[in-house]
């Protein structure tokens, strides 16, 4: 069976691949998003799919994504083109990731200096309540009560700094390396021969960029 052609970057040996299948490169892409071809958000769908295989692997796996296309080959550098889409986009989404935990923590500070100062006033009430009322088991219900409402004040800040934080950079760690992943295409000669036109970024290259390949 003869090769399909293909572009893009050659994938290295040992690399999780994550295979897409799609009629059209613009099905990768969000239909309803005005900004430029090479600048555009990734279809949510596209998104969980790729996001999804990609966590199945082990966190140092190097990933390499293969789009199996149904037409043949278009502008010469479409494949370039494609490949710097998905790399900006999940780049952008790495920073995104990074700013949310950076206010994650500045949140996380705050409710620990909101949740300490509530223990240590809880705390202080309870301890006067049991001077105001000593041997009395009303006052160690009350010392016990606001004891326990300080620590649950606590609740909050220990559990961003305990388990909130890391599943968020793991995430943008996630998107560092789908960020520097290759891109390679692989065409199909079964569509008619100019099915490119149709399709991006065949259509938004300019006509002396836009012949498909003869080879």
């Amino acid at each position: 069976m003869a090769e399909r052609p293909a572009a893009g970057d050659p994938i290295p040996q040992q690399c999780a691949i994550i295979e897409l299948h799609l009629a059209e490169l613009r099905q990768l892409f969000n239909a309803i998003d005005p900004s430029p071809f090479d600048q555009r958000d990734l279809d949510p769908r596209a998104e969980e799919f790729i996001v999804g295989w990609s966590r199945d692997h082990s966190a140092d796996a190097k990933l390499a994504l293969v789009v199996y296309l149904d037409r043949p080959a278009g502008a010469a550098d479409e494949a370039t083109i494609l490949r710097d889409a998905i790399h900006e986009f999940f780049r952008q989404r790495a920073v995104g990731t990074r700013r949310n935990l950076r206010e994650l923590f500045r949140r996380g500070r705050t409710s620990l200096v909101i949740g300490l100062a509530f223990l240590a006033g809880s705390i202080a009430v309870g301890t006067r309540v049991t001077d105001y009322l000593p041997n009395s088991g009303v006052a160690d219900v009350l010392r016990e009560g606001f004891l326990i409402g300080g620590w649950v004040a606590m609740w909050r800040p220990l559990e961003i700094f305990l388990y909130d934080w890391w599943p968020i950079r793991a995430e943008a760690r996630l998107f560092d390396r789908l960020s520097t992943m290759p891109v390679r295409l692989v065409y199909s000669a079964d569509a008619g021969l100019e099915a490119w036109r149709l399709d991006w970024p065949a259509a938004a290259a300019s006509p002396a960029r836009s012949q498909p390949r003869t080879s």
